[in-house]
């Protein structure tokens, strides 16, 4: 079995958007995930010059490590209808796109295994049917005859959801944002924002400075250490998450499925995506034992889904080495660490495995081709936050807690118009970073 991480955008000598920055832009964004790209993309179509910069590769840490899910169900009440407008892009987008994405209208079912689990479920469908999504409870009898032998006793269902191949799709996303006139530069760490008169002027990167009058943050597990050097506090933490793609399997399900084990999504290549259903490691660092009280009530909601270790490896954003200052004329911790791949939690991801197998054993040996893990940006209630942040002319995309990849589209969308002006689209009042500081209580959305 292949113990390290398979990506054809990890290794960094593979740059496919490279050259000079420009003097000047509209709009600088800092990540080259799904959000920034989207952003990107659709701020160039506003007709504004946009500039990305990547510390290291697109698509290279979370955002083409993830499960793949294009996913309305269970979301929080305030953040679907971001989410059913991100569903139709996807489809929208999809034919513009240089390579096959995998994308697949193949449904996400959220399986039972005790009474609880389905009162959990129904507790959600009044979202569904208040936005008219095609999401339904089932009992025994169906679960037997989707997954016969199984022993699960119900689910809920959202047909209209998808699946994609996360590692294609945010590179594909980019090169379409190129090709729609967006400037962007992989291995170019922004070291710090340019101030002038107490308002954004522009980046300084590790090539030079670009003057704009909007930079937008989407750096995933980055952006608190980020902000931290300009003196902006975030309450976000990053935590590991670990996933195995197996071997070409005979077919079971063709969409995505979890229960409170197991989650796994058909892939393209006839394999299988398997990961702890909700499980994470949590690494500590001065981030984490500053952020505890804040965090503590999540970690109560569900203690036995999080895996406390005792200090971050060096290299990640809380590592305990990991400068909190640097001058703009010297190297940066993003520069240090192009690209974020934690190991996977093997330990995990055998377990895993092992359940896979028991539910379906007419598949016969169940063998991992890759496995790896990415780190994935924590809000305390599980939210992302969006909009401005600090200074005039900063904006923020991040905290998207696990859930960004299918969400992804309709973020930059709304980042991409807040920046020219225009209209959100929705109420985004739930995802303001002044929602930590102004005594709004913190408030958990589903926790299934």
């Amino acid at each position: 079995m292949t113990a390290t991480p398979v990506f054809p955008f990890a290794a960094p000598g593979r740059v496919e958007h490279g050259g000079d920055l420009p003097a000047e832009a509209d709009l600088v964004v800092i990540g080259g995930g799904v959000a920034g790209v989207a952003t990107a993309l659709f701020a160039a179509r506003r007709g504004l010059r946009v500039v990305l910069c990547e510390k290291g590769r697109i698509a290279a840490e979370q955002s083409g490590r993830n499960w793949g899910w294009i996913r309305q169900q269970a979301r929080d009440p305030d953040e679907l209808p971001i989410m059913i407008e991100a569903n139709r892009l996807w489809q929208t987008l999809a034919p513009e796109l240089d390579t096959d994405i995998g994308l697949t209208v193949s449904g996400v079912t959220y399986l039972a295994r005790k009474p609880a689990d389905l009162d959990d479920f129904a507790r959600w469908m009044p979202h569904a049917e208040a936005h008219g999504l095609d999401t339904r409870l089932f009992g025994r009898d169906e679960a037997e005859r989707l997954f016969p032998g199984a022993g699960w006793i119900g689910g809920m269902t959202t047909p209209s959801d998808m699946r994609a191949e996360p590692w294609r799709a945010v590179p594909a996303l980019a090169r379409l944002a190129a090709r729609d006139g967006a400037m962007l530069r992989e291995g170019c760490a922004v070291r710090a924002l340019d101030m002038a008169g107490g308002r954004v002027a522009g980046v300084v990167t590790e090539a030079g400075r670009v003057r704009a009058g909007a930079v937008a943050l989407c750096a995933g597990a980055w952006s608190r250490l980020f902000l931290a050097r300009h003196g902006i506090g975030l309450p976000q933490l990053s935590v590991r998450a670990s996933v195995g793609a197996t071997r070409p399997l005979p077919p079971v399900h063709d969409g995505g499925a979890v229960d409170d084990r197991l989650a796994f999504r058909r892939r393209a290549d006839g394999g299988y995506t398997l990961a702890p259903a909700s499980y994470h490691d949590l690494f500590i660092g001065r981030d984490a034992l500053r952020s505890f009280a804040t965090f503590l009530p999540h970690f109560l909601a569900d203690p036995w889904n999080t895996g406390l270790r005792l200090a971050a490896p060096a290299g990640w954003p809380d590592a305990w080495g990991t400068p909190r200052r640097w001058s703009e004329d010297r190297q940066s911790p993003f520069e240090r660490t192009r690209i974020l791949n934690p190991p996977p939690n093997f330990g995990r991801l055998d377990a895993v495995r092992r359940t896979f197998a028991r539910a379906f054993p007419g598949l016969g040996p169940v063998r991992f081709a890759a496995r790896w893990a990415g780190m994935i940006d924590v809000t305390p209630d599980v939210v992302p936050v969006l909009g401005p942040v600090g200074p005039e002319g900063l904006w923020i995309a991040t905290g998207l807690s696990g859930h960004g990849f299918g969400i992804g589209p309709a973020i930059g969308r709304v980042l991409a118009d807040l920046v020219a002006g225009q209209p959100a689209g929705h109420d985004l009042s739930r995802f303001r970073h002044g929602r930590f500081t102004d005594g709004t209580p913190i408030r958990h959305g589903p926790t299934i």
